[in-house]
């Protein structure tokens, strides 16, 4: 990840990532967050998960040494503490530059760095709060699963496309007797 030049605000060692996320969270930071796990600490490794912060909220995650990013980076550095935190501020600007030109692969959504990183569902759910509605999706925002659930023509509309998909595969592979004897089985069958 190629992120500018920020000023270190603070460095720590912390027992667990929510207190870094929280204080990020807390003072609205525009920047990033460095953290070097316990084994990096002890075997003096470079290995770094970087999470990026926009008005506090989680952008994007990276870890160094495997060069991943998004979910990925995040579940490489969770472990047990110590952590090394350093937070850096960094104009808005500059950072929003590099979060346009992130094509999705190291994007997470709000809450995951607290989920992942600490475990914390009170700083999860602070973090959705904070969060533009924008970038929560689904599986952060009740409210859009609630949706999609009460969508009953969506799902119908899924389960057709599952049906048919699984008519080809059997018709492929020779097995329209048999899902035709399965068919019979069900309740709708016996009808």
């Amino acid at each position: 990840m190629d992120l500018p030049r920020g000023d270190l605000v603070w460095s720590r060692v912390a027992g667990d990532p929510s207190d870094p996320l929280r204080t990020a969270l807390d003072r609205s930071l525009d920047g990033y967050l460095v953290f070097r796990p316990q084994g990096a600490l002890l075997l003096d490794s470079d290995a770094a998960g970087v999470v990026t912060v926009a008005d506090g909220v989680p952008v994007l995650a990276y870890e160094e040494r495997s060069d991943a990013g998004g979910r990925a980076a995040l579940e490489r550095v969770a472990g047990p503490g110590p952590y090394r935190a350093d937070c850096y501020r960094v104009d808005g600007a500059r950072l929003a530059a590099v979060h346009d030109r992130d094509d999705g692969g190291l994007a997470v959504t709000p809450g995951a760095p607290a989920d992942l990183l600490a475990g914390d569902p009170a700083l999860v759910e602070r973090t959705r709060e904070r969060a533009p509605a924008g970038r929560l999706d689904a599986a952060e925002d009740p409210d859009a699963v609630a949706a999609f659930l009460a969508d009953e023509d969506r799902i119908e509309a899924i389960r057709e496309r599952a049906r048919a998909e699984a008519e080809a595969r059997a018709a492929e592979w020779g097995l329209t007797d048999q899902l035709a004897d399965a068919d019979a089985d069900t309740p709708e069958g016996r009808q």
